[in-house]
């Protein structure tokens, strides 16, 4: 890197460590550290939404898939003012009214503490496929830039993404998620003007190469379901984006810190409908490259992978100072970790739980330290196993199924069938996890016989997971006699 590329990055590195750290003596207390205070505005919040929906996933991956294949992927992103009007509606305040900090204490008072020991561990699975994708491709990025093998930058990226939630909590999180927001926005849209710019024959070019190739297509409109269609991926999309605003704990914990219901609400819209615009950058960065590189190949080396393609051209295209701009970004999308969330879990619905009900103030606060450091190891070890895989997208979709696949239709049965009781969610489990190992393991396992092949595409995973639990769940309601839920206290301090 250049010199004022270098001084660019570190400025940006050292301010938002150091602005994340600042909240240190704000947050003594566990209740703080976890959220906030509960007095944080609409828009920042909608701002940290925004930041922890791009990610390095959003700022590499999707370059990578539009660059090799097409806008496919981009119809994800078109079911989010659905999921955001079905939140503002019933989820955020469900949220609000309950007060709890967990996403998951709910499903104990309507299950039994088997229902949220399951949806924890699989959110935390979860954020440990998605914050390695994370590091993996920032650490990608910036081996062109610094020359420096791929594993130390894992573990460096790891050690400063491990820091400010380590030590300024949800706080720091959400502020410096705003900062943020705002670095990774400027840094997309100075990469598509610098390709429309030094495309020869400027941005005609660029629509004219693109168009001839088809790269701009949604993807087909057939109703197959073995391919990743138009339709495949808009179900695909509605049901994640209604896990995320719906039941995934780094959305609901962001909701308790703003300090109204209707500060919350904005938060949400904010959230949603910035990322049309700007993941539609991050897709036409995609594009943009591809005609680019159509009528300039000798300036692409060979056998380079999709998602390292944007790199490549972030270390030889882009003027100095601006390239650090750009990088400033990428890392910017790579920073929001969630640890915070996994804590906040892990003290409230595990260790509480099982471990210690009655711990104290101090006790809670050095649980939270601990398990914020120690997930952050795990993730890091997680971005070291992915450095030999070929698409980061696609495997972060398959483990987000896979992991996910259980927990939107265990919340939407206890929300919508109040017959259903412990027993028949835990059916709906059963059956839904029967379902998920055989979509995800049947294609892949050699020794598996043909005809009992999944023949559904993988981003389906999670989509028939969920209608496995509603349905067999729903069934077993409907067969047995419906209990009234336990209303035996909760042994764990409700926060």
């Amino acid at each position: 890197m250049s010199i004022p590329d270098l001084a660019v990055l570190l400025a940006y590195l050292v301010g938002v460590t150091g602005f994340g750290c600042w909240f240190y003596r704000r947050n003594r207390e566990s209740e703080r550290f976890m959220s906030a205070g509960r007095s944080l505005p609409g828009w920042a919040v909608g701002l940290s939404i925004f930041g922890s929906y791009v990610s390095s996933i959003s700022f590499l991956a999707n370059p990578g898939k539009s660059y090799a294949d097409n806008w496919n992927a981009f119809v994800f992103a078109l079911t989010l003012p659905v999921a955001a009007f079905i939140a503002v509606k019933w989820f955020v305040p469900f949220y609000r009214r309950s007060g709890d900090l967990s996403a998951y204490h709910h499903l104990e008072k309507r299950f039994g503490s088997w229902a949220c020991t399951y949806a924890v561990l699989c959110y935390i699975l979860t954020q440990v496929a998605r914050l390695g994708t994370i590091l993996y491709l920032l650490a990608l990025a910036l081996v062109p830039l610094t020359g420096w093998d791929i594993r130390l930058i894992i573990l460096v990226a790891g050690g400063v993404v491990i820091i400010y939630p380590l030590v300024g909590g949800t706080e720091a999180v959400v502020w410096t998620g705003v900062v943020q927001a705002v670095v990774l926005v400027g840094g997309a849209l100075a990469a598509v003007a610098v390709i429309l710019f030094q495309m020869p024959g400027g941005a005609a070019e660029v629509f004219a190469v693109a168009a001839a190739q088809d790269k701009f297509s949604l993807g087909s409109l057939d109703g197959s379901l073995a391919r990743s269609t138009f339709w495949v991926v808009l179900i695909y999309g509605l049901v994640i984006n209604l896990q995320n605003f719906g039941i995934d704990q780094s959305y609901v914990q962001r909701y308790v810190t703003a300090k109204s219901d209707q500060a919350a609400a904005r938060s949400v819209w904010l959230g949603a409908l910035l990322y049309l615009p700007v993941g539609a950058a991050f897709f036409f960065i995609g594009t943009g490259l591809f005609a680019f590189y159509s009528v300039q190949p000798e300036l692409l080396p060979a056998g380079l992978k999709p998602d390292a393609v944007f790199p490549h051209f972030i270390s030889t295209q882009l003027p100095a100072g601006l390239a650090g701009l750009v990088i400033a970004g990428l890392c910017a999308a790579a920073m929001d970790s969630n640890l915070n969330c996994m804590s906040t879990l892990f003290l409230n619905d595990l260790y509480r739980r099982y471990l210690r009900p009655q711990a104290g103030e101090k006790e809670a606060m050095r649980v939270l330290y601990a398990s914020t450091l120690g997930f952050g190891v795990i993730c890091v070890g997680a971005a070291l196993a992915m450095i030999s895989i070929k698409s980061a997208l696609d495997v972060w979709w398959e483990l987000a199924g896979i992991f996910g696949g259980g927990m939107l239709g265990l919340f939407l049965l206890g929300r919508f069938l109040p017959r259903a009781d412990g027993r028949a969610g835990l059916a709906g489990v059963a059956a839904g996890i029967v379902v998920i190992l055989w979509l995800t393991l049947s294609p892949k396992l050699a020794w598996w016989p043909e005809a009992l092949r999944s023949p559904f595409h993988g981003l389906l995973v999670i989509v028939f997971g969920t209608l496995t639990i509603l349905a067999t769940g729903g069934l077993a309601a409907l067969l047995a006699p419906a209990r009234p839920p336990s209303s035996e206290p909760r042994p764990v301090s409700a926060l």
